[in-house]
């Protein structure tokens, strides 16, 4: 598509993934309220099960794209913690005291990948270490949040709750698939790496809709949610997708992408989970450091 309808269309997907954070906020809580269990927990299980990245990321492996496909967690996870974190700080800032115990899960996700990948390459055996460390992560991440109950998680839970959670997920997965399409076609005559474009151009793409999934719930007054979609999907990238795609084939790792992307991916993590130590949650002044501190990561990666 021309650049005029790349934008276009680039606007019309953040229109729609706008509308089904809202859907599936109100659907979570719903959910939370009729199971009896606290929405960081749900969000945080569900969050990252994001099937667009994991298949994108073993078909850039299976055709011979291994820095691409690194791209699809390593630079995902950076995006996350710091673009994503940061613009939503900056629409409204997110406010909530997560227990010590969810934050040194969150920090200590990337680390596995970290000590895995130094001999430069992820093999089957790893995969199937990051899968276990996963469900082991995600596990003491969704226990340590299980008693985040805020007044008015236990009032009688609105109608068609799997109506409005699918609808919300099938929103999110159309505005994510047309924001993703736009903004690939906007950068796909640039003649970058393919490691470049994995761990920038095509994580934020994939990962655009994750904006509005975490700026929508800090907006409403839920910092617990919008640090669970954070949190939940930092765990799937670094230990399930990261798993997935070198179980299915082992990946090899450029110098690049140990030297700078696995460092960054887990530095950010580790980054966020202080700040939220710190300052219980994220405010405007921490989301410009952020958004600041991606900037330069992403000038880091063109001039590596």
């Amino acid at each position: 598509m021309s650049t005029p309808v790349a934008l276009l269309a680039l606007i019309g997907g953040l229109v729609v993934v706008v509308a089904g954070a809202e859907l599936l906020f109100e659907a979570v809580l719903g959910a939370a309220s009729r199971l009896r269990v606290a929405p960081f927990v749900i969000t945080a299980v569900l969050s990252g099960f994001e099937l667009e990245n994991l298949t994108a990321g073993i078909a850039a492996n299976a055709k011979g794209l291994p820095g691409a496909a690194a791209g699809t967690f390593l630079g995902g996870t950076t995006f996350l913690a710091l673009g994503v974190a940061g613009i939503s700080a900056l629409i409204a800032p997110i406010r909530a005291r997560l227990p010590t115990p969810a934050l040194l899960w969150t920090a200590a996700a990337p680390l596995p990948l970290l000590a895995l990948s130094l001999n430069g390459r992820l093999t089957r055996l790893d995969g199937a270490l990051l899968i276990a460390w996963f469900a082991i992560s995600l596990t003491g991440l969704a226990r340590s949040g299980r008693h985040l109950i805020e007044a008015g998680d236990d009032k009688p839970p609105p109608k068609h709750i799997g109506a409005r959670l699918a609808g919300g997920l099938a929103l999110l997965i159309a505005g994510g698939d047309l924001l993703a399409a736009s903004l690939r076609d906007v950068v796909k005559h640039l003649g970058v790496s393919q490691t470049l474009l994995g761990n920038t151009a095509i994580a934020a793409a994939v990962e655009a809709e994750e904006v509005a999934r975490v700026a929508v719930p800090g907006r409403r007054g839920r910092g617990d949610i919008a640090l669970a979609n954070l949190a939940g999907t930092i765990v799937h990238f670094t230990a399930l997708n990261a798993g997935v795609i070198a179980l299915v084939k082992p990946l090899p790792l450029d110098n690049t992408t140990r030297h700078l992307h696995v460092p960054f991916a887990a530095g950010s993590t580790l980054l966020l989970c202080a700040i939220l130590a710190l300052r219980h949650g994220i405010g405007r002044l921490e989301g410009s450091l952020l958004l600041a501190l991606y900037a330069g990561y992403v000038a880091a990666a063109i001039t590596f």
